[in-house]
């Protein structure tokens, strides 16, 4: 191969691999997915990140939780959020509904909503819906119907689910901030774990 040949081969490769996008990522959810009371580095979906790229994946995490955030509110702001390429959205809202006690029908209607967004401006994004559980003074029937939606909306939507995000975490003192409701910098560590048990299988 001349030499004129060989750099035209290695000018090509490069443009090549420079047309290679990083996988998009967004975290679509409340005080949770902030990192409430955290500095944003501590916050599950930055760890996420680090490890992702630590095992050699080419990610791009964003982080678009917002504390105090419902459904409703959910609504309201993704059009946009989608102003950024996503690839697998993870969506982690309801459970500021489920703390007011909100109508549950309409909490679903809202999170449908947002999903047939994401659809509709990426048709081939992967979507993964985080499961919470309601507190269970709100009584048996609302607290079944909350945990139950879910799931629900992931098979409708033919979406992966995280059955609750906050496993081994959740009622863990040792894991939460003082106000018993939002985890820690342990415990986002182990949030990160939950997600990417479930992640992973849509990047590789």
């Amino acid at each position: 191969m001349s030499l004129f040949r060989a750099v035209a081969f290695i000018g090509i490769i490069i443009l090549l691999g420079s047309f290679n996008e990083p996988i998009h990522i967004i975290f679509y959810g409340n005080s949770i997915t902030a990192g409430y009371g955290l500095d944003p580095e501590n916050a599950f979906p930055a760890i996420i990140e680090k490890k992702l790229k630590a095992e050699g994946h080419d990610v791009q995490v964003i982080n678009a939780g917002l504390s105090g955030e419902t459904s409703a509110g959910g609504v309201t702001r993704i059009n946009w959020v989608l102003r950024q390429p996503v690839d697998v959205f993870i969506l982690e809202l309801g459970a500021n509904d489920g703390l007011r006690g909100l109508n549950l029908d309409q909490t679903r209607k809202n999170l449908q909503t947002i999903i047939d967004r994401v659809k509709e401006k990426y048709p081939n994004v992967k979507i993964i819906v985080a499961g919470m559980m309601a507190p269970p003074n709100l009584g048996d029937e609302y607290t079944k119907k909350f945990s139950t939606m879910y799931p629900d909306l992931a098979e409708e939507n033919n979406a992966d689910l995280i059955p609750f995000i906050l496993d081994k975490v959740a009622g863990n003192k040792d894991l939460n901030l003082p106000d018993g409701i939002h985890p820690n910098v342990e415990g986002h560590e182990i949030v990160a774990n939950n997600v990417l048990q479930v992640l992973k299988e849509n990047i590789d």
